[in-house]
This record gives structure tokens, C-alpha cells and sequence, in this order.
């Protein structure tokens, strides 16, 4: 009589974590054209105040639960994130109305390299020299992606600003992990407090710099629509996977996985926009997707 025997079950165990991060890399490289786009309607410091007020009162009745069940003793680490993300957000957005969304996108993912460079420093740990390496293979995928055609690469005021936020964006999520680790705070709440003090801090400078008559909302349905979409993907589902991420993860291999929406910005551009990629924007955006797949791969080893 044959024996029958049983195939062995092969258990794979996806890395959520890292396709979640990838997933928000998609959703931020659709938010810089949107973002240009916004501006038309508002200015910069309403359109930051609108956008994280609203995303404070989405998160209001979460909050409002962990509170209630003990989960939030050590809520206050979560301000200085929020004043470093308002610094990132005030500088972003006043960049990307002054730069091209393809040159600020590729100026943005210089906080990977940033990243790996500021982790030692501030939480005192080694980076393995494999992520490392792909942090590096990044960079110029990036480059080659969002500059196809030029043979000299300037910087204008919307770019330094730019740059700046790359730098704080590195700062940040370096900073949040060593602020958040074995502490008392859902990320939830984290999140909430983060968007809270963002918008709060954006709405004093409007208050500060604009007359109070000339501050009006915008009437548009576009200008809605467009704030529904980056409230709930670009900041709710973003950040919120941020956060989680970062406090599972290396703040490197956050940034690593996030540097890659440059990339989901072309393909943004390719179906939105009926934007073509040339063969140097291709081979960019090989290399990027490449990093992405090995870090993905390599997650839980």
C-alpha cells in the first residue's frame, strides 16, 4: 500500500508594517500635485490650519476613549513631535508653492539619508550597513526619476525650504521613536495630538499675519474634495501608519520605505495626468523600487 503523506503547510508571514509604510509612500506621492493645486484656493496658513483641524476633530472620539480607559499617562511626549511637524508642514507646503511637485518630491526623499545619519545621533544605535547601502541606492534613483532631461540641477527659495523639511522630516521620525518608546500613548492619540498642535500653531501665524476680515474659506467643491482626499489617505491613514511604524521599526527603514513615493508620484502622473516616463526616469524608479523590495524582504530577519 502507497503511503500518503501530507505536504508540509508553509506559513508566510507578510511584513504588514513595511506594506503599510509603502501603501502611505503612495498616498504622499499623489499629495504634492494636490497640495500645488489646493493653493489656487487659500492661502498656505489656512490651508495647513484646515487640514489638520479636521483631522483633530476626525480623531476626537478615539482620543476621547483611550483617555477614558488609562492608555494616555504620558500624552505630553507627543507636543514636541507636533511642533517639529508644524516646522515640516510650514515649510513643505510653502516649498511646494514655489518649486516644480517633481523637484520637491525628490528634495523631500533626501530625509532618507538624513535619517540614517541622524539615528545614531540621537537614539544611540548602529545602522546596519546593508540599509545603509540601500538608503544610498535611494537617493539617486530618486534623482534620476524626478530629473530626466536637465544637465544642471538649481535650487530656488521654494527648494531650500524644501530641503529644510527633508532635514526635520529625519528629525522626526528619529525623535518621535526616543520620545515614544515604552511610554504611556496610543498611537492614536499621538497622531491626534500631533495634528492638533499643527494646526493650532498654523492658525495663530494666520491670525498673526493676515487681517482677521481677509481670512475667508474656500467655496470650491474641487478645493473639498481635494482636502477630503488628503485628510483621510495623506494624513489620518498616513500618519497614524507612521507612528505605528516607527515604534516597531527602525526610524532608517521608515524613511527608507517612505522614500519611495516619488516613485508612486510618477505612476500618479502616468494615469492622472497622461505624463510620460523616459528611459532615465524608468531606470530611477527601478532603482527605488528596488530598496523598497529588499527592505520589505529582509523585515523580520
Amino acid at each position: 500500500m502507497a503511503l500518503l503523506t501530507t505536504a508540509p503547510t508553509i506559513n508566510v508571514k507578510w511584513p504588514i508594517t513595511e506594506i503599510m509604510l509603502v501603501m502611505v509612500a503612495i498616498f504622499w506621492g499623489t499629495s504634492y500635485g494636490l497640495t500645488k493645486e489646493s493653493l489656487f484656493f487659500t492661502s498656505i496658513l489656512l490651508f495647513i490650519t484646515i487640514r489638520f483641524s479636521l483631522t483633530f476633530l476626525c480623531m476626537i472620539p478615539i482620543v476621547v476613549r483611550d483617555f477614558r480607559r488609562g492608555l494616555n499617562k504620558d500624552w505630553k511626549v507627543a507636543l514636541p513631535s507636533g511642533l517639529i511637524l508644524s516646522s515640516i508642514f510650514l515649510c513643505e507646503v510653502y516649498g511646494v508653492s514655489e518649486t516644480t511637485a517633481s523637484k520637491a518630491a525628490f528634495l523631500i526623499s533626501l530625509s532618507v539619508i538624513l535619517t540614517a545619519f541622524a539615528e545614531p545621533i540621537i537614539n544611540r544605535v548602529s545602522i546596519p550597513s546593508s540599509l545603509l547601502m540601500l538608503a544610498f541606492c535611494s537617493i539617486p534613483g530618486v534623482y534620476l526619476l524626478t530629473n530626466p532631461t536637465s544637465s544642471t540641477f538649481s535650487l530656488n527659495t521654494g527648494d531650500y525650504f524644501i530641503l529644510l523639511a527633508a532635514a526635520l522630516r529625519a528629525v522626526l521620525v528619529t525623535a518621535t521613536k526616543r520620545l515614544s518608546e515604552g511610554k504611556s500613548i496610543t498611537t492614536s492619540t499621538l497622531t491626534a495630538i500631533q495634528s492638533f498642535v499643527v494646526a493650532f500653531s498654523a492658525m495663530l501665524l494666520c491670525l498673526i499675519t493676515q487681517p482677521l476680515e481677509t481670512i475667508t474659506l474656500p467655496v470650491e467643491p474641487q478645493f473639498w474634495l481635494t482636502m477630503a482626499y488628503l485628510i483621510l489617505f495623506c494624513t489620518l491613514f498616513a500618519f497614524y501608519i507612521q507612528n505605528y511604524a516607527i515604534r516597531r521599526l527602525s526610524p532608517t527603514k521608515v524613511s527608507l520605505l517612505m522614500g519611495s513615493e516619488p516613485l508612486f508620484g510618477a505612476i500618479f502622473a502616468i494615469i492622472w495626468l497622461n505624463e510620460a516616463l523616459t528611459i532615465t526616469q524608468i531606470l530611477g524608479a527601478a532603482l527605488i523600487f528596488t530598496s523598497v523590495l529588499i527592505t520589505s524582504i529582509n523585515a523580520n530577519k
